[in-house]
């Protein structure tokens, strides 16, 4: 029987601290198996639409119902001219105090981003974005920021502004089963963040942008660039289960393992890996991950056995988007790119429930 606590005659859950296990909204964007390591969106495995749909197809498949379907058939054409939109706001982006990171800077990109009230904000928003994480690393590096090319999709575009390179096709596919692979994982804190929002009535843009906020932490979105430090401080795979000792031993986290949720693999692990077979020519990085990753789970599983620790998606992530030329530095501004699509779609479910999320806290007097 599960503990309650009374409220103004009410009856309520126990404290439960972060609100783990607490059902707070009702979704039918995604749904997180961590117990049998599967993630479906909109009712289709993640396996199913990552490497088959483009970042603007898995868009439309995750908003349908909640952005207008005139728009879903011509998100490519909506993100280009978003895009342009963005190129609008680069010079107060470029009039911003020195020192700013490219995520910082893209924020305050979004923050004045005119947005069209006829249009679509999800759309402008989520189509906007690429831009501006190009033309916000262009200004942090030092670099005159190129315009948008609205004849190309919006990874094409983003990966040919931030690699200076017109991208190989297989590039660009990886980069589009990234930002599909990473569109909406359930209600994880950046997410609730935004809902929280919505549910005040408040506008979509504070809504993406209280998420950016919730996404800057470290617990939340800073895993993928670690992992990469981790395979340059190992250096060679013969290395590795010396490496791995040491570091559990100190009991230090090895990064790119374990999850909050998922006590199976993350299905997004394999759902990347699979994208980089096309680019193993280019990635040293690729081969040495492979065997780095086979001694990490061996060790994991004599370290702690007492609880299984998969692979989680920063593995991965970290070794494609290293392999199509992304700086490490701006692993989570594109995690942004990819998750605001999901942001929006529970912005936009939020406000159809018309309920405000208040949930309170217990008083815990204290003591002399």
């Amino acid at each position: 029987m599960t503990e309650v606590f009374k409220s103004g005659g009410n009856e309520l859950p126990l404290f439960a601290p972060g609100l783990e296990g607490i059902i707070a909204a009702e979704t039918v964007l995604s749904d997180v198996d961590g117990e049998g390591g599967r993630l479906t969106l909109r009712g289709r495995p993640i396996e199913e639409i990552a490497g088959r749909m483009t970042f603007e197809e898995a868009a439309a498949l995750l908003w349908q119902g909640f952005v207008p379907d005139e728009y879903l058939s011509r998100l490519l054409e909506l993100f280009a001219q978003a895009r342009q939109v963005a190129a609008r706001v680069v010079a107060t982006m470029q009039s911003s105090p020195a020192g700013l990171s490219a995520y910082e800077l893209m924020r305050l990109g979004l923050e004045a981003l005119p947005l069209d009230r006829d249009r679509n904000e999800a759309v402008t928003i989520s189509g906007a974005l690429p831009h501006l994480l190009a033309a916000a690393n262009a200004i942090s590096t030092g670099r005159q920021v190129a315009p948008p090319d609205p004849s190309l999709s919006s990874a094409e575009d983003m990966l040919r502004l931030l690699t200076g390179k017109i991208p190989l096709p297989e590039q660009a596919a990886a980069l589009d089963r990234y930002l599909v692979t990473i569109l909406d994982h359930g209600l994880n804190a950046s997410t609730f963040t935004a809902r929280v929002i919505a549910s005040t009535g408040s506008d979509m843009r504070s809504s993406v942008i209280g998420a950016f906020g919730a996404l800057k932490g470290p617990l939340h979105g800073g895993a993928p660039g670690p992992v990469l430090d981790m395979l340059d401080a190992i250096g060679t795979p013969e290395n590795a289960e010396a490496w791995i000792a040491g570091e559990l031993a100190a009991g230090h986290r090895l990064m790119g393992f374990g999850h909050r949720i998922y006590r199976a693999r993350d299905p997004r692990a394999d759902v990347l890996r699979d994208g980089l077979a096309p680019l193993r020519g280019n990635s040293e990085n690729l081969r040495k991950a492979e065997a780095i990753e086979k001694s990490a789970l061996a060790a994991l599983a004599r370290h702690r056995s007492n609880r299984k620790l998969e692979t989680n998606v920063e593995f991965y992530t970290a070794v494609l988007l290293d392999a199509v030329g992304i700086d490490r530095s701006l692993f989570t501004p594109l995690f942004a790119v990819g998750r605001t699509v999901g942001w929006c779609a529970h912005v936009l479910e939020q406000r159809a429930t018309g309920k405000l999320i208040r949930p309170m806290s217990r008083y815990v007097p204290e003591t002399a």
